[in-house]
């Protein structure tokens, strides 16, 4: 997406990884009907050890400079390939400088922490799709990013990037999931009476949301409002959903991050957000409009979140609509 995500996952990280505006894909062709990224001297200079799965030992011959993505294969898999637009890629990865060589964020290699990626560049940067696309899973890939297909500025604020420097990725495939069924446009769901006291809603042709906060403080709690009930698929734990949102910030009414702007929805997995979102989306269905409020304890609790210029003290409001689950 046009703008961070950093409310999908307390580190951030992923949501980032949906943050760039669209590139042209360079590929180079590979056996049957895949084409894979092509490798490059930055890609093969770097060298990386350790048994997949588990958390690599990384040396770069920084600083990098490339144009364009590369791509080099350090353990090939023999499971699923990562070969449908739309599918998504269960990944475990890590982050690096290309200027420094040094890991921008601590990475996590752990069955619980596995990172959701589409293969979409509508809704993932360019330069992961071209990382992941083709890929089995089961391999290991090392690449550089330039600046045109990696973050945008801020997310490299958030992240301690100076605006031109190259980002190197390991990424393990753990597993591959076909692409969700055909999403709807918004929800369309039976409207639901309005709560006192929350946060009210109004709605523009296309469906995407104004929010308009209430001159009072507010909840405490963490607060789950139905504004259009769906009849479609329940969304069971940890499942992947596919939806349109607005997130808005009580406190300086400022919307933070949204969805609706750039014409398409996103997928994640519910095991994957904040506190709160997760309780606000489990057990809802499909075709159903949501309304969230987050207390800092239910979302990014004391420490806030700067990138999103959301404080340790600030409640936070979503307006969900559910589109579709995987």
């Amino acid at each position: 997406m046009r703008k961070a995500i950093p409310f999908f996952l307390s580190l951030g990280v992923v949501a980032s990884l949906a943050a760039c505006t669209p590139a042209d894909s360079t590929m180079a062709d590979n056996s049957g009907d895949c084409s894979v990224t092509a490798s490059g001297a930055a890609s093969e200079a770097i060298d990386v050890s350790g048994d997949f799965g588990a958390k690599p030992e990384v040396t770069i011959d920084f600083p990098t400079e490339v144009t364009t993505t590369e791509r080099s294969l350090v353990i090939e898999g023999d499971g699923d390939v990562v070969a449908e637009a739309g599918a998504v890629a269960n990944v475990n990865f890590a982050m690096y400088s290309g200027a420094t060589g040094e890991e921008v964020t601590p990475s996590v290699y752990d069955p619980e922490n596995i990172a959701p990626i589409v293969v979409d560049e509508a809704q993932t940067i360019p330069g992961i799709v071209k990382l992941i696309q083709c890929a089995t899973a089961g391999t290991r890939v090392v690449g550089v990013l330039p600046l045109a297909e990696s973050f945008t500025e801020e997310a490299r604020t958030q992240f301690g990037l100076t605006a031109d420097e190259d980002v190197v990725f390991v990424i393990d495939v753990v597993s591959v999931d076909p692409p969700a069924d055909p999403a709807l446009p918004r929800a369309d769901g039976e409207d639901q009476p309005a709560v006192d006291g929350l946060p009210t809603v109004e709605l523009a042709e296309d469906g995407t949301p104004t929010i308009t906060i209430p001159s009072t403080d507010p909840p405490s709690t963490l607060e789950i409002a139905v504004l259009k009930q769906g009849d479609g698929a329940t969304i069971e734990e940890n499942s992947e959903v596919v939806v349109h949102y607005v997130g808005m910030n009580w406190t300086t009414g400022e919307v933070f991050d949204e969805s609706w702007s750039t014409g398409a929805p996103r997928q994640f997995n519910t095991g994957g957000v904040v506190t709160g979102f997760k309780a606000a989306l489990e057990g809802q269905q499909v075709g159903s409009q949501i309304l969230a409020v987050l207390p800092p304890s239910e979302g990014y609790g004391e420490a806030g979140s700067e990138g999103a210029n959301i404080s340790g003290t600030d409640t936070i409001v979503f307006v969900v609509d559910i589109l579709g689950v995987g």
